[in-house]
């Protein structure tokens, strides 16, 4: 089963992925989605990533976390450098979240340019604290960035997870739109940001995040010495 599909529409690279569960972070859907980027920076002028039907991403592969330590920091690790790809990519992402959005899925949606959400009963936010696990310094510093100040403190120390209505407010996401015009609503953002051109784009968004980057990669080892998995 292929965890991640690409199709081209016009110049937009639409990248979704669909594993059959959760779109837990596994290897196999990390390595298909470096792959579906690798298309996208081919083929196309921007990329919208969304997920499936009520799952956006689980976040990182819980079976995977609690087989040990080092597999557990291994994996964030690998992570870590598909996320800060996505946050550097060279070319406008427009993330379309479809559903619940934990943990590494939250923090895929925050590497996002344009971040809209579908309306309903979903649960968006870091939840890492409130599963015994304390919130990686990646995670702490993409929500330094992305989220509104005042709501910094509840999404990363007191792990606060909240609603899609709650996202747009704390700044998790830039919009909402109704589960039937969510995929229409990320491509029309996208085919207007293909109008900029490429290089001075991505010259800008990573003169922008590049020290953010820089540290995340700096403090990356030291980092895993923190990592436990999560409470069983």
């Amino acid at each position: 089963m292929s965890h991640v599909t690409f199709e081209l529409r016009d110049k937009v690279a639409l990248v979704q992925m669909d594993d059959g569960k959760a779109n837990a972070m596994s290897y196999a859907l990390m390595d298909a989605l470096d792959g579906a980027l690798d298309r996208a920076e081919r083929e196309a002028a921007a990329v919208v990533l969304t997920g499936r039907r009520g799952r956006f991403s689980a976040g990182f592969d819980l079976a995977e976390m609690m087989t040990g330590i080092d597999r557990a920091r291994a994996l964030v690790s690998r992570g870590a450098d598909l996320l800060l790809r996505l946050y550097a990519l060279p070319m406008p992402l427009v993330v379309a979240c479809t559903g619940h959005a934990l943990a590494g899925g939250a923090l895929m949606m925050l590497t996002g340019d344009v971040r809209v959400a579908t309306r309903g009963a979903f649960r968006i936010g870091l939840n890492e604290v409130q599963i015994g696990m304390p919130v990686p310094v990646l995670a702490m510093e993409l929500a330094r960035d992305r989220l509104r100040t005042e709501h910094l403190t509840a999404a990363t120390l007191f792990a606060i997870v909240v609603d899609p209505v709650g996202a747009l407010v704390a700044g998790w996401v830039d919009e909402l739109a109704a589960e039937e015009a969510l995929l229409d609503a990320a491509l029309g953002h996208a085919r207007k940001l293909t109008g900029l051109p490429r290089e001075p784009y991505a010259k800008t968004k990573l003169a922008l995040r590049e020290r953010t980057i820089r540290y995340v990669r700096e403090t990356l080892v030291e980092d895993m010495k923190r990592l436990a998995p999560p409470a069983g």
